[in-house]
């Protein structure tokens, strides 16, 4: 095929934002990155992308340098650039503090569910008929509570490893979605509900993110 997929994980730059939960999009990037054997990414425009190839087809990985709230415009220059059809050949890599930490949600199209970086994204792209995948943070902050902290925090404990194993899967999910589309992508990956873990709600509502 001639067509590129690009695969955009989400995230601020900037060393202090390593390993936070609102770059859990650019973590998944590094892992598809090292098994890819994509070596050291380049500057285009307002991304950091670097090419590679999953089953034969021809992929860009990109982070956006634009931080989170603007992500629609480093996304749609590179769409735009090489001439992708957002429809079928991008995939959205991002955190919901919806799902538990960890978890995974698949999907073919939807609304940014308050999530800032998807926001822009649809603004800029004029739909929101895109493939994503969602993971989970975990840790929805009271109402009132500090949403820009939590989200730019870390992981610590048992979290931080169970995001390491989601970053694995995540990168699976991906490699599944180019090679054998996302209806087998999220049979095989979405986290399936479970009755003892009541938070567990496939949703697509959540606060503003940052």
């Amino acid at each position: 095929m001639d067509s590129y997929y690009v695969i955009a994980g989400l995230g601020n730059p900037g060393r202090q934002y390593d390993g936070s939960r609102h770059n859990a999009g650019f973590d998944v990037i590094d892992e598809l990155a090292d098994r890819l054997g994509i070596g050291r990414p380049v500057r285009f425009g307002k991304s950091l992308i670097g090419k590679g190839m999953i089953g034969g087809q021809k992929v860009i990985l990109m982070k956006p340098l634009t931080y989170m709230n603007l992500s629609g415009e480093a996304v749609r220059e590179v769409c735009s650039y090489f001439k992708v059809d957002h429809h079928d050949h991008l995939i959205v890599i991002s955190d919901d503090i919806d799902l538990p930490v960890g978890h995974l949600r698949i999907r073919k199209k939807g609304s940014a569910g308050g999530h800032n970086g998807l926001k822009n994204i649809i603004l800029h792209l004029g739909d929101d008929a895109f493939m994503r995948v969602r993971i989970g943070v975990g840790g929805k902050p009271s109402p009132g509570a500090d949403l820009a902290g939590h989200v730019l925090g870390h992981f610590k404990g048992e979290d931080r490893a169970v995001m390491e194993e989601a970053d694995v899967k995540a990168a699976d999910a991906v490699i599944c979605m180019v090679e054998q589309g996302p209806d087998k992508a999220m049979n095989l990956y979405n986290t399936r509900k479970q009755k003892q873990v009541k938070k567990d709600v496939d949703t697509d509502s959540a606060p503003e993110g940052v």
